[in-house]
């Protein structure tokens, strides 16, 4: 399936307002990139997107990029050297198998929106919301 049939514009309206809420938990900073196909390893993938949206660039290195390949079914949830210092290996991989359970259940768009809260609550345990925060990135979603 092509992202431009499973993601219309409420739809992006509805993730890029997850996305706002779930950083109001936190100072991390949360985007979502979607592709038609991933023909390599997903987590690849991720970490060229991540590079290209400059996710590197935040003051506390704490980004996450959920990257979603529709066609080729494939996701990677990637955070920041600054997330990497502090949470265990496996720190994602629990947001990583509820999201592929929603997508089998064909819950697109709310099991993208349940991992973003998910990853904002997280990520409050270790980057708590500052009063003095700003909006490093574009809540905006990405394709290709």
């Amino acid at each position: 399936m092509m992202p431009n049939k499973i993601i219309n514009e409420s739809d992006k309206i509805a993730i890029q307002e997850a996305i706002q809420k779930a950083e109001e938990l936190t100072s991390g900073e949360i985007r979502v990139h979607i592709d038609k196909n991933c023909s390599g390893e997903p987590l690849k993938r991720a970490i060229e997107v991540f590079n290209k949206l400059k996710m590197h660039e935040t003051k506390e290195r704490n980004g996450v990029l959920i990257y979603l390949a529709f066609n080729d079914r494939k996701l990677a949830i990637l955070g920041d050297e600054g997330i990497d210092k502090k949470v265990a290996n496996d720190f994602w991989d629990s947001t990583k198998e509820q999201l592929i359970l929603d997508f089998k259940n064909n819950q697109f768009i709310p099991g993208i929106i349940k991992s973003i809260n998910e990853v904002g609550v997280r990520l409050k345990e270790y980057f708590p919301h500052q009063v003095d925060d700003i909006d490093e990135l574009s809540n905006e979603i990405t394709f290709d």
